[in-house]
């Protein structure tokens, strides 16, 4: 049986003044809310060693935070007649455009209106199970508020083939991206092993004795303080492009959890499109590309950098 998760992690001088459920659902980005207003109403949630019942405590730079995630239920992932921009799709597999803000899949405090959710409505029993009943199908993952392509298997068979594929870095991954500051050279390649932050475990970060990971970038257009990139992924860890773009002093426009908390735009939630997928098709053989455009949010900030808006 799964155990309970704890992490421990310590306010910095922009948790200043805020309110504890705020802090906690920036660091803890695939739980909702009102689940994390629930841990703290639980008693879950410890301050400097004591238990925290308040959600709206202001928390104070310094304050030690520790967060006690019960083990999940099993569940039994139910269909929901959810729409999805589907790309293609045949009797193997099928390649979606999720939409910013939409959760991959069933977890705690997000256990409905998923993408799992929308596939198994539409899909019925045909999707894989290898990563069992909350994650039918689900190959790779996108974080909630990276809008773009994925693609879901509905068999065991194609399941490993896309598998294998993805292990072996094999798989074609392009992502738009905004990020802070101008870059001095047109392209560039950040090779830096990554594993959680030994700070702050409810993030990712590049340590030693990390994952090897690797992310190409390349400009497409500057703004001044703003650039917009291409960020092709060799490998496919946790929050990489994010982590990885951060470090070399570029986070992302609208990422709260490695960037700057007040942004720009008006917006929250990180500026990232997974816009091309490619792969060997795992029963014809076949190389299968998809794109698709940058969601209207994105597009938005990009025309007002233009001067169209």
């Amino acid at each position: 049986m799964e155990e309970s998760r704890t992490y421990t992690f310590t306010a910095d001088k922009e948790n200043q003044s805020t309110r504890l459920d705020l802090v906690l659902s920036l660091q803890l980005e695939e739980v909702s809310r009102s689940y994390i207003q629930k841990l703290v109403e639980q008693g879950n949630v410890m301050i400097n060693g004591n238990v925290c019942l308040t959600k709206k405590y202001k928390v104070c730079q310094g304050d030690s935070i520790s967060v006690t995630i019960p083990p999940p239920r099993q569940l039994e992932a139910a269909g929901e007649d959810i729409p999805l921009d589907i790309v293609y799709e045949d009797k193997d597999l099928l390649v979606v455009n999720k939409p910013r803000g939409m959760v991959v899949h069933p977890a705690a405090g997000n256990e409905s209106g998923t993408l799992v959710n929308a596939c198994i409505y539409h899909c019925g029993e045909s999707l894989s199970s290898i990563n069992g009943v909350i994650r039918p199908g689900i190959v790779h993952r996108i974080d909630k508020d990276t809008s773009g392509l994925l693609v879901i298997a509905k068999n065991d068979e194609t399941h490993e083939g896309l598998s294998h594929q993805l292990a072996n870095h094999e798989m074609t991954r392009k992502y738009e991206a905004l990020v802070f500051n101008n870059f001095t050279e047109d392209s560039g390649t950040v090779s830096l092993p990554l594993g959680r932050d030994p700070k702050n475990r409810l993030r990712q970060a590049v340590t030693d004795g990390g994952r090897h990971a690797v992310t190409h970038w390349q400009v497409m257009k500057r703004y001044g303080r703003y650039t917009l990139i291409e960020a092709r992924l060799e490998t496919g860890r946790t929050h990489q492009i994010r982590v990885h773009m951060a470090y070399i002093k570029h986070p992302l426009v609208g990422d709260m959890l490695y960037g700057p908390k007040k942004q720009p735009f008006g917006i929250s939630g990180q500026l990232l499109h997974a816009k091309v997928l490619g792969f060997v098709h795992p029963r014809t053989g076949k190389y299968m590309e998809f794109e698709r455009p940058r969601p209207e949010v994105f597009e938005d900030v990009i025309r007002k950098l233009d001067g169209g808006g």
